[in-house]
């Protein structure tokens, strides 16, 4: 399989999995945003530690942490995705899984910006134009929905913003992705220690059923990631956009028809801008596609 149909193969087993991921969220109502979070992360840092160790894998992890250049761009990394776990966690627990849902329908224009401004890729007049839709989608939801989608955007932007960090620096999937995870998870372990100290934590709590969700949380946040991560590596930031539909489109049919949000006709306003948005840059990218095949 060449590189590019391997990353195609991630990135679409990526998507899909976050796309049903607020099933999983929406099933831990019980569980506090923040501490979610330190669960998920704790435990996503253990069964990478554990592929390490099985993979044979140590020496590349002690080699990056002494890099100093790779280490603190993994640090940065890491922030970020503490940041958009955490803002995901939230949005589905409030019921905000259509803003999710925008957000990930933005992304894909954050990463073109994105590749334009530190990768020296370069948009088509037509490209421009989708650019500028999806701007007046959010403009649209503004004026029309009286609410900033400051959701929507602040899962765009840290997410494009990793995925462009982990695009430039010559790390594998695995082992960046543990080093990440290893970085959160001492603050997630202090947190949870202060919580079970406190009697206010919830695992352990007799519900044998529940603890298993929790500590599931580990491989819920690093299956997918992983699955990014391997894709980004092998495809444009372009090409990673366009799968990139498939999640907020599940975010999108979970909200709407499982969990019953409101959708008017100002949010529809919005989304169509911004689905109008997607179809033209689609439509260029495979125009061109089509062109450059002999």
């Amino acid at each position: 399989m060449t590189s590019s149909r391997q990353g195609v193969a991630y990135a679409l087993a990526a998507f899909m999995l976050w796309g049903l991921s607020p099933i999983y969220f929406k099933l831990m109502t019980r569980l506090p945003a923040l501490e979610l979070l330190a669960h998920r992360t704790f435990w996503a840092a253990l069964l990478l530690a554990a592929a390490i160790v099985f993979l044979g894998r140590w020496r590349v992890v002690f080699a990056i942490i002494s890099t100093r250049r790779l280490f603190a761009t993994l640090f940065v990394s890491a922030l970020l995705l503490g940041v958009n776990w955490w803002i995901f966690i939230w949005a589905i627990k409030a019921s905000f899984i259509l803003q999710v849902s925008l957000g990930y329908y933005i992304n894909p224009m954050v990463n073109v910006l994105l590749g334009v401004v530190f990768l020296g890729e370069r948009l088509r007049r037509l490209q421009w134009v989708a650019v500028g839709l999806a701007a007046m989608g959010v403009v649209a939801m503004v004026a029309g929905v009286g609410v900033f989608p400051w959701v929507s955007l602040c899962l765009a932007v840290s997410f494009g913003t990793y995925g462009l960090l982990r695009k430039i620096i010559p790390v594998d999937a695995l082992s960046g992705v543990f080093v990440e995870s290893a970085i959160l998870a001492p603050v997630s372990l202090v947190f949870l220690s202060f919580l079970a100290f406190n009697g206010n934590g919830h695992l352990a709590s007799g519900d044998v059923a529940f603890d298993a969700l929790i500590v599931a949380s580990g491989a819920v946040t690093a299956i997918p990631l992983l699955c990014f991560v391997a894709g980004a590596r092998r495809l444009r930031l372009a090409s990673l956009g366009f799968i990139q539909y498939l999640a907020p489109t599940c975010h999108f049919i979970l909200a709407v028809f499982v969990y019953g949000e409101s959708f008017t006709i100002q949010h529809f306003v919005s989304f169509a801008l911004i689905w109008t948005a997607l179809g033209l840059y689609t439509f260029d990218t495979l125009r061109r596609e089509r062109r450059a095949t002999p």
